[in-house]
């Protein structure tokens, strides 16, 4: 049995093995415990420093990224790239190596341009974890979403995983069928042709006609979140088309199976990717997810920070 991560970064699912992913998963469950415990305090990264470094905007993924480090006794800081010497003109490379250069242990990237985390990866000591690349990867998002549907269901092999949405721009699309694929979830993609990756089937997922298709028997439905920073030209008519055809409401989650899961990365955008009702229905596991990424990113920083405690 793997009791360690193979590589001293995270940066991405399409490059780990599935007993890597069952490593992170498994640890977390303890994390989880910590949580919710009550106490939230843990000395396991004590004189361990985590540096979140984000070119672009972030609730989620940053606090519990932070939250996960300090409630695991870390000294945590976190760079703007707006507020850093990134603004005067300073190179991707340069930044990691100043943050190295103050003995970090982690840093935490987060970058428009796919690819930059591997680049500073090979330029720095410090362990580095991908926190979103551009159209790339968004790892540890699949990684939380992996642990809310095993937490739900009991397992991941064998279940019907719908992901519907803008897949084209989607990071955290690709990590989940990566990851889910290796776990021996099967995938079902749905999304207006316009907004789905060419030759997506060489990935090992099903592309469906429409939403009714996608949805119908699945365990869990994930919604993607429409990216209209990301579009460079108009790929759908209008909002309110996309909404009328594309937004999964209680009818179309309906034809799911009766304890199917609904989830989503967040942010939502309310009645365009998934309707206010269904946001706020029993079925929704929304902000579960936001609870199991801390504890992801805690077993995460972990397994990285104290590589030597699991080599046993």
């Amino acid at each position: 049995m793997l009791k360690r991560l193979k590589n001293k970064d995270l940066l991405g699912l399409s490059d780990i093995t599935k007993e890597e992913i069952r490593l992170i998963l498994d640890h977390a469950k303890t994390m989880k415990q910590i949580i919710k415990s009550g106490v939230k305090k843990t000395a396991d990264l004590q004189g361990k420093s985590v540096i979140t470094l984000f070119y672009e905007n972030s609730t989620r993924t940053r606090l519990s990224f932070e939250l996960a480090s300090k409630y695991m006794g870390a000294a945590a800081a976190n760079i703007s790239a707006s507020t850093s010497s990134v603004s005067k003109g300073e190179t991707l490379v340069d930044t990691g190596r100043t943050i190295a250069a103050t003995s970090t242990d982690v840093i935490i990237i987060r970058h428009p341009m796919s690819g930059a985390p591997h680049l500073m990866a090979k330029n720095v000591a410090a362990s580095v974890i991908n926190a979103g690349d551009g159209m790339n990867e968004h790892p540890t998002q699949a990684l939380l979403d992996m642990y809310t549907i095993e937490d739900k269901k009991g397992k991941l092999d064998g279940v019907e995983v719908a992901i519907t949405g803008d897949a084209l721009h989607s990071r955290v699309a690709r990590s989940n069928i990566w990851g889910l694929s290796k776990m021996g979830a099967n995938i079902r993609i749905f999304a207006p042709s316009t907004l789905l990756p060419k030759e997506i089937e060489k990935m090992g997922v099903k592309v469906c006609k429409t939403l009714s298709e996608a949805v119908e028997g699945a365990d869990a439905v994930m919604g993607l979140r429409l990216q209209l920073e990301r579009q460079k030209r108009a790929l759908f008519p209008t909002e309110r088309e996309y909404s009328k055809y594309f937004c999964i409401d209680e009818k179309i989650f309906s034809l799911a199976k009766k304890d199917a899961l609904l989830m989503h990365p967040g942010p939502v955008n309310r009645g365009l990717e998934l309707s206010s009702a269904l946001i706020d229905c029993p079925s929704s596991f929304i902000d579960e997810q936001v609870t199991n990424g801390v504890a992801v990113r805690m077993a995460l920083l972990d397994l990285l920070c104290n590589s030597k405690k699991f080599a046993y």
